[in-house]
């Protein structure tokens, strides 16, 4: 049986399939884990950015938003 990957090694294969520009598929390859086994990986990475950090999607408001939002609290009390 093989040995279970590190979270270090973990982090290092997905550091490398984001940032690198290769295909996932050559990764995984030079890596030796398998393509689904990385896609794994990577999905749980951005699950636990996102719980970790606030979206800034939804919290940035655009110039645009913030005059939509204004004429609406005018047009509200007119």
């Amino acid at each position: 049986m093989a040995q279970k990957p590190t979270p270090e090694f973990r982090a290092e294969v997905v550091r490398v399939a984001l940032t690198s520009g290769l295909p996932r598929k050559q990764v995984a390859a030079d890596f030796g884990v398998g393509f689904s086994t990385l896609s794994r990986w990577i999905q749980r990475d951005r699950r636990n950015l996102r719980s970790q950090q606030p979206s800034p999607i939804l919290n940035a408001r655009s110039p645009n938003c913030e005059k939509k939002t204004a004429f609406s609290r005018r047009s509200a009390t007119s």
